[in-house]
């Protein structure tokens, strides 16, 4: 385990508590978030992230700067998955655009909580029990094989565990009354759709952490460098969704890049596994390495998902090759600035 000197840790609570409080003052006014707003915010959230990562490798030295890296542009590229799942629950719930940047920043409160919880215990668990990442290794060969038989399974916002027994707690509206997650009538505490879109958020991240505390584990099992590379992430998670709304379905390719992502931890956690439990002559996998496939590998599929379009894309433009060309709509998006 990494000797993390203690002004490192209040450093890194102290970004995030300073973060959060400007990105909630920044918001206090209900408004749809536009691209150039959400391209701003997320090139502040990686531009601290990287910063961070640059006195990680300062202070606890090279192989520390490289794992908190490769941990981070791995939960970076994992989260993804959970842009997808935000517009579904959005789309169910019917949230006004203007409320979903709110709905967002308790999802992320939430989120690092539970992320913090789930990865001390699997940080303590495979730091007794090393063999426990052969099982981690099936999860991630699971989910590889999931992604690429497109067999992900089907969430349904309105029937997550969370919001049901939100629904057993107290009632739940059926009208929004703005950003408000309570109200009363007549004398009676009730809870407004909004609050049941958090719960169903927080369900989401539960769901996404069966991955990833596997996979960031493989990269390093110091507890430092997997919470504060997931917090990072988590952190530019909003801005990232309202950077990319309206053009998620562009990146085709994606889900095949993460596939290929999954299946290489997956191979990296069996040979850690078997370096510390059957032989030490078992090669692992060193992190450099693991960065650099991370890299090539995301940039492969974002560069073949913007060359190649969709099979839906392409069979209308083969279609109609003979119509007469007509101007083409511009993508949705979450607003414009």
């Amino acid at each position: 385990m990494l000797e993390v000197p203690l002004w490192l840790w209040g450093a890194f609570a102290a970004t995030v508590v300073v973060s959060l409080a400007v990105d909630l003052l920044s918001h206090r006014t209900a408004h749809v978030i536009g691209f150039k707003e959400a391209a701003a915010w997320s090139a502040l959230w990686v531009s601290l992230a990287l910063i961070f990562g640059a006195v990680v490798f300062l202070v606890l030295g090279p192989t520390a700067g490289t794992e908190y890296t490769t941990a981070w542009l791995l939960e970076k590229s994992l989260s993804v998955d959970n842009l997808f799942v935000f517009a579904v629950i959005f789309a169910y719930f019917k949230v006004p655009r203007e409320y979903q940047h709110r709905v967002l920043f308790f999802g992320v409160m939430g989120a690092l909580v539970f992320r913090g919880i789930f990865l001390s215990l699997g940080v303590a668990v495979v730091s007794r029990f090393t063999a426990v990442l052969f099982a981690f290794a099936a999860i991630l060969f699971w989910s590889t094989y999931k992604l690429l038989k497109d067999e992900e399974e089907s969430f349904d916002p309105g029937r997550s565990f969370a919001v049901r027994m939100l629904r057993k707690i107290m009632p739940v509206r059926d009208e929004y009354a703005g950003a408000k997650f309570f109200v009363k009538e007549a004398g009676k505490r009730m809870a407004t759709p909004l609050l049941a879109v958090v719960a169903a958020i927080e369900a989401a991240d539960l769901v996404f952490a069966v991955d990833s505390v596997p996979a960031v584990l493989a990269v390093s099992d110091d507890a430092f460098i997997v919470y504060t590379s997931n917090a990072f992430a988590i952190l530019g998670l909003r801005a990232l969704y309202f950077m990319l709304a309206g053009l998620l379905d562009r990146f085709h390719y994606l889900s095949k890049g993460l596939a290929i992502i999954l299946a290489f931890i997956g191979v990296k956690l069996i040979l850690q596994a078997s370096h510390k439990t059957i032989s030490p002559a078992i090669p692992e996998i060193p992190s450099l390495i693991s960065l650099a496939v991370i890299v090539v590998v995301l940039a492969g599929s974002v560069l073949l998902s913007l060359t190649r379009p969709p099979p839906a894309d392409a069979a209308e433009q083969t279609d109609g090759q003979g119509d007469t060309p007509e101007k083409p709509s511009s993508p949705p998006a979450a607003g414009d600035s």
